[in-house]
């Protein structure tokens, strides 16, 4: 049985101002869709194309509880969270 992963991450603009929360199977496909603008909708409208935070799941039932909730929380928070893992808000796309 092979082993799947499940991601929920963060993607932002170059300056940071506008942050997105997903969930995915395949992070690397997803940033690339974002990047590239592959699914028109609320990423590609205010370019969103920089991965600065994402954790990973083996069950897709937390994967998606942990997006939700995140979408919850407000914006300081989610800076927080960002803060103590990529504190520069680095391209961590280019680690995958």
């Amino acid at each position: 049985m092979k082993d799947y992963l499940f991601f929920v991450y963060v993607m932002a603009t170059d300056n940071n101002r506008v942050i997105y929360v997903g969930v995915t199977n395949d992070l690397k496909r997803r940033v690339f869709e974002h990047r590239n603008g592959i699914n028109k909708g609320f990423t590609s409208r205010y370019n969103v194309s920089k991965l600065v935070y994402y954790e990973t799941f083996h069950y897709i039932n937390a994967a998606i509880a942990r997006e939700k909730k995140l979408k919850e929380w407000r914006r300081v928070w989610k800076d927080d969270l960002i803060n103590r893992i990529n504190p520069q808000w680095n391209d961590l796309s280019t680690t995958l």
